[in-house]
C-alpha cells in the first residue's frame, strides 16, 4: 500500500510517499526558518499563510523525488492534531482535496504518535518501549505499546523542554531556532557556571512529570543568584548550564520510568532529539537499547505521517471529509483505535 503522508502542524511543510508503512519512497520537507528569523519564535499566522503558497509545490515536488503518479497513491493521511490550528488546517484541506478528487481513503493521525514511530522507518524497533519524546510544543514520557498507542507516564506541567530553549535564547539573543544555537554555544561553554535548580514536584504523584517555568525564570531573571561566583557569565556557560539543567532535569525521570517499568528499550523523537547532550547521556547508558530517528526524522515530516497511517488504515481506521483539526489530544491516552 502507497500511502502519500502530509504535515503542517507547525512551521515545516512536509509531504511524503511510502510504501507498507516503512519504505520511504520520497519525501520534501520546506523549512519556514528564514520566515520567522526576524521574530525569532514562529509566528502562527505567517505560518499558515506559509503553508498555503506552498503545499502544492511541495507535493508535486514529492511525486517526482517518489518517482509515483497520482494514481498510484492508495490513500491520504494528514496530521490533524496536535499542533498550531491555522497550520494544520492548510494540510487538513489539501489533504481531503487530494482524497475527494483521486477517490482515495483519508486518515487523520497523531502528530506525537507518530514522532513515536518515525525510527520505524529506519529499521524495526519491537514493542513495548519507553517514549521520549521532546519538542517545542511538547515533552512527554510514555510507553507504546503498539504504533497505534501509548500511555502517558509523565508530562510538563507548564512549558515544553524545546520552548524553555527558544526563550532562553531569544532573552539572550543566542540566536535561531533557539535549540540549535544553545547545542552549538554549549558545547564551547562550561555546564557548571550557573547551578541552575531542578523543580520540585510532589514525589508520587508527579513521579515522571517535569517543569521548565522555574527553570526559565531562574536563567532569565535570577542568573546572579545561580552563578557560581569564578566562571565567566558568557553567553556559552549561560548555554552550556541552561542545557545541563534542562536535558538532565528530564533523563533523570525518563531512567526513574526505566527502573520502576522495567523497560529497557528507549525511543527518543520530536526536534530536542537532535540535542548533542541529550543523546550523548542516553548512548552512555549501556544497559538500555536507545533509538534516535535520524536527525532528518527527528524534525516534523510526512514520512512519519503516512507511515503511522498505513498502520490506521490496516487496523480499519478511515475518517470521513468533515475530519476537524485539533490544537491539543486530551490526555494523549488510547488516542488510536
Amino acid at each position: 500500500m502507497i500511502v502519500l503522508g502530509v504535515e503542517s502542524s507547525c512551521d515545516e511543510c512536509s509531504v511524503a510517499v511510502v510504501e507498507d508503512g516503512t519504505t520511504v519512497l520520497g519525501q520534501v520537507v520546506a523549512t519556514q526558518l528564514d520566515e520567522h528569523a526576524p521574530y525569532r519564535g514562529v509566528v502562527p499566522e505567517i505560518a499558515s499563510r506559509t503553508h498555503t503558497r506552498w503545499i502544492v509545490g511541495v507535493y508535486q515536488r514529492t511525486l517526482a523525488v517518489a518517482g509515483v503518479s497520482p494514481g498510484d497513491l492508495d490513500a491520504v493521511a494528514v496530521t490533524n492534531r496536535p499542533g498550531l490550528v491555522g497550520s494544520l488546517v492548510v494540510g487538513l484541506s489539501f489533504a481531503k482535496g487530494l482524497a475527494w478528487g483521486l477517490g482515495l481513503p483519508l486518515v487523520g493521525v497523531n502528530h506525537m504518535l507518530a514522532h513515536l514511530y518515525a525510527p520505524q522507518l529506519e529499521a524495526p524497533v519491537e514493542y513495548p518501549f519507553l517514549g521520549l519524546l521532546v519538542s517545542g510544543g511538547h515533552t512527554i514520557i510514555a510507553r507504546a505499546t503498539s504504533p497505534l498507542s501509548m500511555d502517558v507516564l509523565g508530562t510538563t506541567i507548564d512549558d515544553a523542554c524545546g520552548e524553555a530553549f527558544d526563550k532562553v535564547a531569544k532573552h539572550y539573543d543566542l540566536g535561531y531556532p533557539g535549540g540549535v544555537a544553545i547545542d552549538r554555544l554549549a558545547r564551547k561553554g562550561d555546564d557548571r557556571a550557573f547551578l541552575f535548580p531542578d523543580a520540585s514536584l510532589h514525589p508520587e504523584n508527579q513521579r515522571y512529570d517535569v517543569s521548565y517555568s522555574g527553570l526559565k525564570t531562574a536563567v532569565i531573571n535570577q542568573l546572579d543568584q545561580f552563578w557560581n561566583g569564578t566562571s565567566e557569565k558568557s553567553p556559552e556557560n549561560i548555554a552550556a548550564s541552561f542545557e545541563r539543567a534542562a536535558v538532565d532535569m528530564l533523563l533523570r525521570r525518563l531512567f526513574r520510568a526505566v527502573g520502576d517499568t522495567g523497560l529497557t528499550r528507549v525511543v527518543a523523537g520530536g526536534g530536542v532529539a537532535a540535542n548533542t547532550r541529550m543523546r550523548a547521556s542516553l548512548a552512555a547508558r549501556t544497559d538500555l537499547q536507545v533509538r534516535f530517528p535520524s536527525p532528518e526524522l527527528c524534525t516534523d515530516n510526512g514520512a512519519m505521517i503516512a507511515g503511522l497511517g498505513y498502520h490506521l488504515l490496516q487496523s480499519g481506521r478511515r475518517d470521513s471529509l468533515d475530519l476537524d483539526a485539533s490544537a491539543r489530544v486530551e490526555g494523549f491516552r488510547s488516542t488510536c483505535p
